[in-house]
């Protein structure tokens, strides 16, 4: 089937809804797309921009399209379009996780064991969180510094404890500390790693990706988000985070809307001399 155009960023399933998101993320965290070669996301990266400048290749089909954005979703940033580092990436989350959650489930009764594995995760979070960032804030090496230690000692002070406390405990009891750990270090791990969003705000556009302004309460909102769906991934996830990966990712939309009323009051009185009612809400890149 040959096209003469073709939206490629156009969403293939509903983003307003739960199951549409869920289907999308699905689709982007595929951990098979993790072992492919940068040569082949490459090749996909060509095809999604040749399709973005109205040249589609004879004898492209719909199906290679979709697969073509499928690599260059799970595998590029998007607000830079760079490749990111293969353990940040929303693919890798099923296979490094999953190890070092069953590493955490497994050694959770010794202290030595308990700093190690939470170092781990930490370390791995740190990561993904600094690769999935809204990159139209940049950040120092100190500020990615500052945060790793923060919510590494974070984690581990809350794990040793809690691993103290729960000495006698029921072994059931005892397995849902490296949970609250890592709920706890991800309150701290991923606003500290993006704290130049809430500091400077993040940058936010009108319906059709025309940007108006920086907003605070954005970046807030959206980094909310995604400490909420990343203690949910790792709840249910230390028995089922094959599921709960693109679960978790799909609470709430990657695209996320604020409106105009609920902005900081500079920013809202810029929009509206400029735009009168036509402009009625924002959206943002928050991050995964």
């Amino acid at each position: 089937m040959a096209f003469r155009s073709f939206d490629i960023d156009a969403p293939r399933w509903d983003q307003s809804t739960f199951m549409g998101r869920l289907k999308h993320f699905f689709n982007i965290t595929d951990c098979r797309t993790a072992l492919l070669p940068d040569s082949r996301l490459d090749e996909a990266k060509a095809l999604v921009e040749s399709c973005r400048a109205g040249s589609i290749p004879p004898g492209t089909t719909e199906e290679q399209l979709y697969f073509a954005k499928k690599l260059y979703d799970s595998a590029f940033h998007p607000d830079t379009g760079d490749r990111m580092n293969l353990i940040g990436r929303m693919s890798f989350q099923v296979p490094g996780g999953m190890a070092i959650t069953g590493f955490m489930l497994q050694f959770y009764r010794t202290v030595p064991a308990v700093v190690f594995w939470q170092w781990v995760n930490q370390s791995f979070n740190a990561l993904v969180n600094y690769t999935n960032r809204n990159a139209a804030s940049p950040i120092t090496p100190k500020q990615i510094g500052v945060a790793y230690v923060t919510a590494t000692s974070t984690a581990l002070a809350t794990a040793v404890g809690l691993n103290l406390y729960t000495k006698k405990a029921p072994p059931l009891v005892a397995r849902w500390v490296p949970f609250v750990a890592v709920a706890a270090a991800n309150c701290v791990n991923i606003p500290m790693m993006r704290q130049q969003e809430i500091l400077n705000g993040i940058a936010v556009t009108d319906e059709n990706g025309n940007k108006l302004g920086h907003s605070k309460k954005a970046a807030i909102k959206g980094i909310t988000q995604v400490v909420i769906s990343r203690i949910t991934m790792a709840a249910p996830g230390m028995s089922i985070l094959i599921f709960m990966v693109p679960a978790a990712c799909a609470l709430f939309p990657q695209r996320c809307s604020m409106a105009v009323s609920k902005l900081e009051p500079e920013l809202r009185d810029s929009i509206i001399s400029q735009y009168g009612d036509g402009v009625q809400r924002v959206y943002f890149n928050k991050g995964l």
